[in-house]
């Protein structure tokens, strides 16, 4: 028997709260439905070809304004009128119990509880919605993942449970606002999304677009209404042919050279244009990103904005990248993604993960729409030292105190969570964080071998990043089988309690190295749940010791 399914229709209605029911006419019997009774059939029949109408973007669509309704329900009637026609024409799905009951059930259910995803955006406050939103949020847990990443990380072995979101590096802004990308890379992109979605664990597929040698165009395409449009019809084109879940727009940076690159006083004002176009063009369902500094964009004052509410109805996150502090080019070895400025003493006090969340709400950005970045790679520095230059715990309460009365901005280290969260953060690489080792195949994906090495030489990385799995491949820092990081072949470990950051010296090689482990990566994830943050980001998932860092990770976050 085949069926025929046609939306006719919704009504809303107003207990527990005012939420939408469609109305579907299945073979001439009337059938009412929430959103969630979809949701909860699609995880029922455990569908991994056929997608319903994603969630849609909760803080941005929660807003009083009569279109973001219309746009929804426009949107959620044709994604669920095509659902439902496909799904009953698979005998597999059509003959189970549950899609027997669903239909059955023709008259509108009355919900026990309220469920989000089915309100009347336009009913519901700010500061409702946000509540809501905030006591049912889920912490994302996400990763780049590099196109060159082919050869050694091939998607269809990538383990999707560890990943929640997945931005795909890079297609490149050109001159004539569309994007610049090979067949080889664009065939990659095909094969992640097939592979996320067969791997059924909901895992989202991003194109990041522009990057650090990538952007170059962004200050023209943003400038002119005609490249704009050209340029969003190109995004949105591509969102639809790949099956994408949105897109990262990682433009470094507006009203800055970055790589060298044309920049001028009015991008900030003319991006946030693009995004908005960008953001009616691909709808309210659809993920756009920014990737940022740990400060908010140059106005045409060139100073940080000092609101940016307006970006924030656009988009659905910004993606702190609170890495690259220090490198190959500061005078000194320091931190390359520091917590905070815990000791007070930094001479960089606006770069931090605890310095970005403060500049970031203060301009009005909310906290449930950050997510921070967590680098899994460090830097080699040639150099004797034995200490992290202006990040060194003072050694008397005097030191403490001249350094509060200097003219460096004291960050504020309080941070309000349980006593143990506050341990993790603060004390995390005194006694390691413990994290599984893999125990298969698709934990240890593309394991480097750690062997280790009579004496570690590190020269070759001076000035440059290395990744951590090159770091411990090198004999550097090696795995104990409690699944923890040491030192080894020649080099000693050593904490730097002002950034709670761990680092590598041997002064006999005049080698000094920054990096993260599981312990100081979990305490940042801690630190970003704590506040209220979205969740995190790596760059990249090529980087890792199997999936080890992304499980600490994730343990931070409480996943």
């Amino acid at each position: 028997m085949s069926f025929v399914v046609k939306n006719t229709g919704h009504t809303t209605a107003s207990a527990p709260r005012p939420h939408i029911v469609y109305t579907f006419e299945v073979n001439g019997n009337i059938v009412h439905k929430r959103y969630s009774e979809f949701t909860a059939l699609h995880a029922a029949l455990g569908v991994v070809e056929l997608e319903l109408p994603p969630k849609r973007l909760l803080v941005t669509t929660f807003v009083p304004s009569a279109w973001v309704d219309d746009a929804l329900i426009s949107e959620r009637k044709a994604g669920l009128e095509q659902y439902l026609n496909k799904l009953l024409e698979t005998p597999q799905y059509l003959e189970s119990d549950a899609v027997q009951t669903f239909l059955a059930l023709t008259i509108p259910a009355s919900p026990s509880e309220f469920e989000l995803e089915d309100a009347v955006p336009s009913t519901l406050s700010r500061k409702t919605a946000e509540e809501l939103i905030s006591a049912t949020s889920t912490f994302i847990a996400g990763a780049y993942y590099p196109s060159w990443n082919a050869s050694s990380h091939p998607p269809e072995k990538l383990d999707y449970s560890k990943f929640d979101v997945l931005f795909f590096a890079f297609a490149i802004p050109n001159s004539s606002s569309t994007l610049t990308w090979d067949s080889s890379t664009q065939a990659l992109l095909k094969r992640l999304v097939a592979s996320a979605k067969q791997s059924g664990k909901g895992t989202k597929i991003v194109l990041s677009v522009g990057g650090w040698t990538g952007s170059a165009s962004f200050h023209s395409i943003a400038g002119s209404s005609a490249n704009r449009g050209k340029f969003v019809s190109t995004l949105s084109s591509v969102v639809s042919q790949y099956g994408l879940d949105g897109i990262d727009i990682d433009w470094e940076y507006p009203n800055a050279a970055g790589a060298g690159n044309a920049y001028g006083s009015a991008d900030a004002a003319n991006f946030l244009i693009l995004l908005k176009d960008l953001r009616k063009s691909l709808g309210t369902s659809k993920i756009i990103s920014a990737a940022v500094t740990d400060l908010p964009w140059l106005g045409s004052n060139g100073s940080s904005l000092t609101d940016v509410s307006a970006y924030e109805a656009e988009l659905t996150y910004v993606n702190i990248m609170n890495y690259d502090i220090n490198g190959g080019w500061s005078t000194n070895p320091g931190p390359n993604a520091p917590l905070g400025n815990l000791c007070g003493n930094s001479s960089q006090p606006a770069y931090s993960a605890q310095a970005a969340f403060k500049q970031w709400t203060a301009a009005e950005f909310p906290a449930s729409k950050l997510l921070l970045g967590l680098p899994l790679y460090g830097y080699v520095f040639n150099s004797t030292k034995t200490t992290f230059a202006s990040f060194t715990v003072p050694e008397s309460a005097e030191e403490v105190q001249d350094s509060e009365e200097s003219d460096i901005a004291v960050e504020d280290t309080d941070i309000e969570a349980a006593d143990e969260v506050e341990n993790a953060i603060r004390g995390a690489n005194k006694e390691p964080v413990h994290v599984d080792t893999p125990e298969s195949s698709e934990d240890a994906l593309e394991a480097p071998d750690v062997a280790a090495t009579a004496t570690a030489n590190l020269n070759k990385w001076f000035g440059q990043a290395i990744p951590f799995s090159s770091l411990l491949a090198s004999g550097a820092l090696v795995k104990n089988a409690s699944g923890t990081y040491d030192a080894g072949a020649g080099f000693k470990r050593a904490l730097d309690n002002c950034s709670d950051t761990p680092f590598l010296y041997n002064t006999a090689q005049r080698t000094v190295v920054s990096y993260d482990d599981t312990a100081s990566l979990q305490a940042k994830a801690a630190f970003a749940k704590s506040k209220g943050m979205a969740g995190c980001f790596t760059w990249s998932l090529d980087q890792d010791d199997g999936v080890t860092l992304q499980k600490a990770i994730r343990a931070g976050l409480g996943k």
